[in-house]
């Protein structure tokens, strides 16, 4: 069932007892979730306008409830929220074994100058293949730690380890959809997720993403970034049968 509301959010299936989650399709420029209890401007505020059943999840922090995950503001796309406490526990159990896949298409730009702080990337002959995956660790980058970088599995010396957020290897897996001139359509999948990491991965590889303000030198400040949260792939909380969700951008 798709229900619209508003012009910021949109419904992809109701909630019921059968199936104790929702998911939504948030804009562009609306946060995943709130920063303060008394927080309005956002996607969990406006599904639990309609579904306050969310609100009776005890979630990791207090104001997200049901949330099981974001993606970043200016991403437009798809978001899973629980609406029972055991869903909300099945669903963070399978983040923990990789059984939660999330897809995001991208139109990204070839051979763009990457901004500072980016290591050598370790695959130069990428382009032969339609399918890769790009691997690291990552870093906090710059003034209030609002940009990431990533740091290669295979140099990580003593002055590198300190500033390696935990010890965890994030693997983005890449596919080329298609290309044409200097711009390359690809979807890309997670199991397990960084701040920004597939825009810095991409970024990384030579292909930022188009008019991504954080990572795209050559962006264009007032139009939208070409990057969405476009499929969710997970089990069902009940049944155990893998479901997928997907909205075409």
């Amino acid at each position: 069932m798709n229900i619209k509301m508003t012009n910021k959010i949109e419904f992809l299936n109701t909630p019921s007892k059968e199936n104790p989650f929702l998911v939504i399709s948030k804009h562009s420029g609306l946060p995943t979730a709130p920063l303060s209890a008394q927080d309005t401007n956002n996607a969990l505020y406006l599904a639990a306008q309609t579904f306050p059943e969310i609100l009776s999840v005890n979630g990791k922090k207090e104001i997200e409830h049901g949330l099981i995950h974001r993606i970043d503001t200016v991403t437009e796309g798809l978001i899973l929220i629980a609406t029972t406490q055991n869903a909300y526990e099945n669903f963070i159990n399978q983040q923990k074994n990789n059984n939660f896949t999330k897809f995001y298409t991208a139109i990204c730009q070839k051979n763009q100058n990457k901004k500072e702080g980016f290591p050598d990337f370790p695959q130069p002959n990428i382009f032969c293949q339609n399918e890769f995956k790009i691997q690291s660790y990552f870093r906090y980058f710059g003034q209030g730690r609002k940009e990431v970088r990533p740091v290669p599995i295979d140099s990580l010396n003593k002055t590198q380890q300190k500033k390696v957020e935990g010890t965890s290897i994030y693997t983005t897996n890449v596919k080329i959809i298609s290309e044409q001139n200097d711009t390359v359509k690809v979807e890309c999948n997670i199991t397990k997720g960084f701040k920004h990491q597939v825009r810095c991965h991409l970024c990384w590889a030579n292909l930022p993403i188009k008019n991504d303000p954080v990572y795209n030198q050559n962006a264009e400040k007032s139009e939208q970034i070409k990057f969405y949260a476009s499929k969710l792939q997970f089990l069902h909380p009940i049944t155990n049968q893998i479901i997928t969700f997907q909205k075409d951008f």
